[in-house]
């Protein structure tokens, strides 16, 4: 038996005694991987380091803030999102226990990316912990040095039966992927994605792929530059470009294009100094392998601002470039770096139909003052998510379900969208054993009589939750008449009682 197979065993054995019923069990585990991320902060920013050039503050800012906020809403409404869920009924089960159960899948496998470690790979463990998962967690063998650390820290604090860790690289995955799972949870690139979704097949898993692709961002011509660029430039730029969120490439009339490569170049200098390379807020491209396949995306197109590299440190300049055609290189593929390409369009409705001629992706972003242009994009695009005036930070908010759409992935989660997608939401129905004269209808010999009464109770589903609002005002309209004149028979035979009992002194 392979070691990755002993974890799957181990795992799928743990969760057979079934502890995880337990919310207390769920809350004390969250609990502990909190305890981790605080106490282990020094190991965890020093291998981000190593692997990406990221400051110690980087790391809590991008990494384990959001998982620190993640894991205490959970905890906070864990008991509320685990309880029996009424659902709405239909005339014929009017006097039935109707309900949504929700209960854990089982064995879930996560993989996780390199380029933000922590909390890609965290968060879907934070989901499949409060549904009552156990999880085998595979962390990314790009990142080296935190795939090491977070073999060594997770089972020191979480149940390690229930969620063993598995390191490795291609072969390791590939033997995971031979195993039973009840789901499995991928982030990382559409080409391994479609290998994900081709092994999870022969068991009919499903599955959630977190992708990525090209997020355009539109800058409406009236809107204010300064501001927009500096936030597209912070997006763009952090961790190096490789952000499955970052804004991709700028569609903008060709009339603000200068003006744009401006503002950003201001705001490089800004953000990273005049020498981004000694800058310790700017990091570096995750291995010389990725590094020679970005700079391979500048053969032919144009360079604005930028540019500037060092194959040895995996050092690649904040860069912009300009007059983009379509057939570029550099559009041909989602970038996961720091170049940012700008197209010229001349209208709205360029800028629409050249997002729509492309794959869905994950992220779509708007810069201008006009909600009508924004609710417009918002209708004639389709995207994984949408964010006007701002670029990656609807990423941290919770209450938002995150996910792609066609190519850029399937399934969502943070928050109760990751409880719910990683619970199964079963479905409750209880009747009891009397009221048979009522299920005559369904009974053979079918007649059309029996056929129009069925009709009648299965079809008024839509109008019951006004019907229930009627019938129970009328039954309370019915018990306030009948206490009052219970009310007023006891006032009276009180009364009367007293006159009888004072007249026969």
């Amino acid at each position: 038996m392979s070691r990755e197979q002993k974890a799957v065993e181990r795992a799928r054995k743990a969760f057979a005694t079934g502890r995880t019923k337990s919310l207390e069990y769920r809350i004390n585990q969250l609990k502990s991987l909190q305890r981790l991320i605080e106490e282990r902060q020094k190991e965890i920013a020093d291998a981000l380091k190593k692997d990406l050039s990221r400051s110690e503050v980087g790391t809590s800012l991008y990494e384990t803030v959001g998982l620190e906020g993640e894991i205490q809403q959970v905890i906070r409404n864990l008991a509320k999102w685990a309880a029996p869920r009424p659902a709405a009924k239909n005339l014929l089960t009017l006097s039935d226990q109707v309900y949504i159960q929700p209960q854990p899948l089982g064995v879930i496998l996560i993989i996780g990316a390199w380029n933000y470690p922590w909390a890609v790979t965290i968060q879907p463990l934070i989901g499949a912990i409060a549904a009552g998962n156990a999880a085998v967690i595979k962390p990314s063998e790009v990142s080296v040095h935190t795939s090491k650390v977070m073999e060594e820290l997770l089972p020191l604090y979480i149940d390690k039966e229930m969620y063993p860790v598995v390191t490795g690289g291609v072969s390791e995955t590939q033997e995971l992927l031979k195993q039973r799972f009840d789901h499995i949870f991928y982030t990382g690139n559409c080409a391994v994605g479609k290998l994900i979704m081709e092994a999870a097949s022969k068991y009919l898993t499903p599955v959630t792929l977190e992708l990525g692709g090209k997020s355009p961002c539109y800058i409406d011509k009236n809107c204010d530059l300064t501001i927009a660029c500096r936030r597209i430039a912070w997006g763009k730029y952090s961790n190096c470009g490789q952000t499955c969120i970052a804004p991709d490439y700028v569609l903008c009339d060709p009339s603000i294009q200068d003006r744009v490569i401006e503002e950003i170049r201001k705001c490089v200098k800004e953000f990273y100094t005049d020498d981004p390379k000694s800058c310790p807020d700017y990091g570096r491209i995750i291995n010389q392998r990725h590094f020679k396949r970005v700079m391979a995306l500048l053969q032919d197109s144009t360079l604005a601002v930028g540019g500037e590299n060092d194959e040895s440190q995996c050092y690649i300049a904040p860069t912009v470039l300009k007059d983009v055609k379509p057939e570029a290189k550099v559009m041909q593929e989602e970038i996961f770096g720091p170049l940012l390409p700008i197209i010229n369009v001349s209208s709205v409705d360029e800028a629409i139909k050249f997002i729509n001629e492309r794959e869905k992706p994950l992220a779509l972003y708007i810069f201008t003052s006009d909600n009508k242009l924004i609710q417009r994009m918002i209708s004639e695009t389709s995207s994984g998510g949408v964010l006007a005036n701002d670029c990656l930070v609807h990423y941290s908010v919770s209450s938002l379900p995150f996910g792609g759409v066609g190519n850029s992935g399937m399934g969502s989660y943070h928050g109760k969208f990751s409880f719910d997608h990683l619970s199964h939401l079963k479905g409750c129905l209880i009747k009891q054993l009397k009221m048979e004269g009522a299920n005559q209808m369904r009974y053979a010999p079918h007649t059309a009589k029996k056929l129009s009464w069925a009709r009648f109770f299965m079809l008024k589903e839509a109008q019951l939750s006004k019907l229930g609002r009627l019938a129970l005002l009328g039954m309370l309209a019915v018990i306030a008449a009948v206490i009052i004149q219970c009310t007023i028979f006891l006032f009276w035979q009180k009364h009367l009682c007293f006159l009888y009992y004072y007249n026969q002194l």
